[in-house]
């Protein structure tokens, strides 16, 4: 048995030795929290591709109601309806009796009943022959006409040729080699993968006017949704960013997914609008008059500590979260002004309170939670004291969500001008159909101007 000499050195040296195996400790318990029960899209913000196993049953945030499945009361259905001038009518009449064989076709038919059916003819294309004369005048001067804008030399295909292709590209998520198909097969016009793709640039680059008024409307919006998602660019790695609005929708393809990418397009910030995000800390750098922070996110990692922990706190957080959405749902604009204070006041004092609540090291990752929620403590119920801004940030991801299903069916984008093309074409249809336009017409009118 040894002697121990300095009996304070060896009670320090043996306490950081405990210090050191409790952190151990700690973070081999959280890895097997996460091992017992990993993150999936049902309790976290991961993408349903990241899921290792499918989960039996998707838990949903929505609660459940108790109207009945399908169209509800008041709901306009559409059907197919007859038109009282068809284009082509076709008659069909008997001449003979069918009992003794005779000859009835002077008789005076009489209508009995009528029915139609909607066809498409055979579509064939229509060439257009441009041609320019000259005069001169008893003076001795020579004029002679211009052939119009983008009627180039030989034959080209058309502006609404083009503009369809872009549409069914870039809107109906049509990869190129289809697409030829598409037009030789369907439209009698042969046009191969490589002129698609140039047909496509043509029309972002007559788009990008109308592509710098819709970052435009961005800027001076007062409520903007933001988010981000990765790309496949030729192997590499990309992003396409969204910033949009109700009326708007405006898409950044770039190599960066840091707040460079929001500077280079917004170098005065958002100055007028509070912006709604998933957290993200390059967000949080932009100018902006607000900020909110998605509660849909909040919730679902939310369901992932009560899984792992079965926390009171989590539970009671929840409700909190999901009272304030219901309260938001049941203010009108003048309630923001007078009726509404108290009840907001009610849930930042209980949300204070629980932000408070001690919690077990034995719960790292609830700790780690709540120390985000301290930390954007005044981005949580911003969406309280506007009235047009909305607790969560759903509609950015469905606007960056259109991306994910074009690489999901072509695959990947093969250049970055490629990519910032069907970023330019994305935001003018979105935006076109946001504001009720139809996005072919839009495409079109704006395919009409010169590049």
């Amino acid at each position: 048995m040894s002697l121990v000499l300095n009996p304070y050195k060896e009670i320090e040296r043996l306490n950081k030795i405990i210090l050191e195996q409790a952190k151990v400790i700690s973070e081999l318990m959280a890895r097997i929290d996460r091992l017992e029960k990993p993150k999936n899209s049902s309790n976290s913000s991961l993408a349903p591709s990241h899921d290792i196993a499918r989960p039996l049953r998707t838990k949903t945030l929505r609660s459940q109601s108790n109207k009945k499945q399908g169209g509800q009361p008041g709901h306009e259905g559409t059907t197919l309806q007859m038109v009282e001038n068809p284009d082509q009518v076709i008659e069909h009449s008997s001449i003979y009796c069918t009992c003794c064989g005779s000859d009835i076709s002077q008789v005076q038919a009489k209508l009995l009943e009528r029915r139609q059916e909607v066809v498409l003819p055979e579509i064939k294309p229509l060439i257009v022959e441009h041609q320019i004369f000259q005069r001169t005048c008893p003076c001795g001067n020579t004029i002679h006409s211009e052939f119009p804008s983008g009627v180039t030399p030989g034959i080209s295909y058309g502006k609404n040729v083009e503009a369809l292709a872009a549409y069914l590209s870039v809107r109906q998520y049509v990869p190129f080699h289809r697409l030829s198909e598409i037009y030789r097969n369907v439209f009698n016009v042969p046009i191969s993968d490589g002129s698609l793709v140039n047909i496509v640039n043509r029309v972002a680059k007559r788009a990008v006017p109308a592509y710098e008024l819709i970052r435009k409307r961005a800027e001076t919006s007062k409520v903007s949704g933001g988010d981000e998602t990765g790309m496949k660019l030729n192997g590499d790695k990309g992003w396409f960013w969204t910033v949009q609005g109700k009326t708007f929708t405006f898409i950044i393809a770039s190599l960066n997914r840091g707040a460079k990418t929001l500077d280079d397009n917004f170098p005065n910030g958002l100055a007028f609008s509070v912006l709604v995000h998933d957290c993200w800390r390059c967000y949080f750098k932009v100018a902006a008059l607000a900020h909110q922070i998605c509660l849909a996110h909040l919730l679902r990692d939310l369901n992932y500590i009560s899984e792992c922990y079965k926390l009171k706190w989590s539970t009671h957080l929840t409700e909190l979260f999901v009272e304030a959405i219901e309260f938001k749902k049941t203010l009108t604009k003048e309630d923001y002004l007078k009726t509404s204070i108290h009840q907001r006041t009610e849930f930042e004092e209980r949300l204070t309170k629980l932000l408070i609540v001690p919690i077990s090291e034995k719960h790292p990752i609830a700790i780690s939670f709540q120390q985000r929620l301290v930390k954007y403590r005044q981005h949580i119920f911003t969406f309280l004291y506007y009235h047009q801004v909305p607790p969560d940030n759903n509609g950015s991801e469905r606007a960056i969500r259109n991306i994910k299903v074009k690489q999901k069916i072509s695959g990947q984008f093969k250049s970055l001008p490629g990519a910032k093309a069907f970023a330019i074409l994305r935001s003018v249809i979105d935006t076109a159909i946001k504001n009720n336009l139809n996005p072919l017409i839009a495409l079109s009118q704006i395919n009409a101007f010169p590049c």
